[in-house]
């Protein structure tokens, strides 16, 4: 399994910007087909926010992202990172990095590997 560290979290104001980053070590992420952010608000089920595939020219976002979130990735230096951008208060959450070998990108359960999560939270 790679272990992923989430950074880059905080407090935004809301219209404000944050960019996460993903670490991976113990693998290289071009061992997985995908590579995605997922946040869980408190009481929520984790949900999918983004993801990208094994080259980065596939970019899938939910509804929620699209237009403001831009996920990318870097295969040199084994990480991943999240654009946030046009910040909501409904963003807060804690954010998750995760790895699949399923295209199946939207299913939590599909994921082999989950980072500790970083907390971003967005005020009015």
């Amino acid at each position: 399994q790679v272990q992923l560290v989430e950074s880059g979290g905080g407090l935004a104001q809301a219209g404000g910007s944050l960019t996460l980053s993903c670490a991976a070590s113990g693998r290289t992420i071009t061992d997985y087909i995908i590579m995605a952010w997922f946040r869980q608000a408190p009481l929520k089920e984790r949900e999918f926010v983004a993801a990208v595939s094994k080259t980065g020219s596939m970019k899938y976002y939910a509804d929620s992202a699209k237009g403001r979130f831009a996920i990318s990735r870097d295969n040199v230096a084994n990480a991943v990172y999240l654009q946030m951008n046009s910040l909501k208060p409904e963003d807060t959450a804690v954010y998750f990095c995760g790895a699949a070998y399923s295209n199946d990108y939207v299913d939590s359960g599909n994921y082999d590997s989950w980072g500790q999560g970083t907390q971003v939270t967005v005020s009015s």
